[in-house]
């Protein structure tokens, strides 16, 4: 079987390997590993397989980091007047106070109307940032796109791309003037993410448009965090600080090109090209002892006889923060087939399809939302508790260190058929959604 070659320079000590089932090439920040579903397939037409893409961010033994550049985007309309304003105040100069001279800052309020608090500058001066941002005081309504494209703005002052160039976006209500709808703030993410820049959103109670902000963030590569109470911003920043100091890599390109008689079909959870045989898509960062992953679910060889094949071949290209110039990794995935079905159902890759699993589970999870907003709610709780009964099932059949996961999972959704009142709603949307984003992108927090 033809297989479609590539060619790349490794650049540091990169290590491409090959292996039917398991296939792993490590860079001086990056570990890339392959994995199957199955370590055999069935000789059967119209088999699929799932192909685990793994990138694993190393722990960097220098205390150096990447500099940073950041805005800071807070609310200050009339419904943040009181102790969420106070909270959100301590959490953004905590933030700040982690910084030194090497990042840049900027901090952009917003109402009616948006106002540059600090202009983009140097980080060193913590008592200069302190002062004005205690001095923030409410008013007025929610202009919440303006406010987040000044601090995309802000950004491109100091836009370089070996800084972590992240807004943080912070509101407790709903987009009131101005563009307001989802599609406009997710074009606003895309414009971002072509400059490198990245968009994290942080919904504080219950007023926020979680459509709106999910999107934002989703289309930007960035972080969404759902927070009920005030008393929890200062640790929700703490942990976005955590993520934008480790990060490690930008502008992560991945293409898959699936061997001939191989036909991709989609990547689950993520936004990708597939043209043919190649599927290419886009991280705008990894973090330091971190792993994100990609399912490519892939339509198998229907002529395909006992024996190995090739499948499909891995590149990831991204920029070294540490490094500051680009490396690149290559992987190679191979299929084994055979002609005994009881040998391939024995075959499964626990770890490859407890992912499989969660992704699937988040799409019904997805549905059951979409339901309940049309007010069908006997359907959405039907389709919770099918959820719940199918994690289930599939932790007892994978078992181990896989069950307390899918287990928890159940529980959730078992739990989230019972708060589709018009009284508990507004919360148990938010929190779903919030979590559907955390699975979708590996989010740690």
């Amino acid at each position: 079987m033809p297989f479609k070659h590539f060619t790349l320079s490794l650049i540091t000590a990169a290590l491409s390997l090959m292996a039917v089932a398991s296939v792993s090439a490590t860079a001086t920040e990056i570990t890339l590993r392959t994995e199957l579903g199955q370590n055999a397939y069935y000789t059967e037409k119209g088999t699929k397989a799932h192909l685990r893409i793994d990138l694993e961010g190393l722990r960097q033994q220098d205390t150096e980091r990447a500099p940073i550049n950041i805005a800071i985007v807070i609310d200050k309309s009339g419904s943040m007047n009181g102790n969420k304003l106070e909270q959100a105040k301590e959490a953004a100069i905590m933030a700040i106070e982690r910084l030194d001279e090497e990042d840049y800052v900027s901090v952009i309020t917003y109402s009616d109307e948006v106002n540059v608090l600090i202009p983009a500058r140097r980080a060193g001066d913590h008592s200069a940032f302190r002062r004005k941002i205690r001095a923030i005081r409410t008013n007025g309504r929610t202009a919440l796109y303006a406010g987040t494209k000044r601090g995309i703005h802000e950004l491109e002052t100091y836009l370089d791309e070996h800084r972590v160039n992240r807004v943080i976006l912070l509101s407790d209500g709903l987009a009131n003037v101005g563009p307001s709808k989802p599609s406009d703030l997710e074009r606003l993410g895309q414009q971002a993410a072509e400059k490198g820049i990245s968009v994290t959103t942080i919904g504080l109670g219950l007023g926020f448009n979680e459509d709106l902000m999910t999107k934002l963030a989703y289309a930007s590569d960035g972080n969404h965090a759902f927070v009920r109470y005030e008393r929890d911003l200062v640790d929700v920043f703490n942990k976005e600080f955590g993520t934008v100091l480790s990060v490690i890599a930008q502008d992560v390109i991945i293409i898959i090109e699936c061997a001939d008689g191989f036909r991709p079909l989609k990547v689950m959870g993520r936004n990708a090209k597939i043209d043919g045989q190649k599927v290419q898509l886009k991280l705008n960062q990894l973090y330091a002892a971190q792993e994100k992953y990609l399912l490519l679910e892939i339509e198998l060889d229907k002529t395909a006889t006992e024996g190995t094949a090739p499948l499909a071949n891995v590149k990831v290209d991204y920029r070294s923060m540490g490094h500051k110039q680009r490396v690149q990794l290559e992987s190679a995935a191979k299929a084994t087939f055979t002609a005994s079905k009881q040998k391939a159902d024995k075959s499964i890759n626990k770890k490859v399809m407890s992912s499989v699993v969660q992704y699937v589970a988040t799409e019904r999870n997805e549905k059951a939302v979409a339901l309940r907003d049309k007010g069908k709610i006997k359907e959405a709780r039907e389709m919770l508790k099918g959820n719940a009964t199918y994690l289930q099932q599939e932790a007892a059949k994978l078992g181990g260190a896989y069950a307390p996961t899918l287990n928890s999972l159940a529980k959730k959704n078992k739990m989230e058929s019972e708060n589709l009142s018009e009284d508990k709603w507004t919360a148990s949307r938010k929190a779903m959604k919030a979590r559907q984003y955390k699975q979708k992108t590996l989010q740690s927090y």
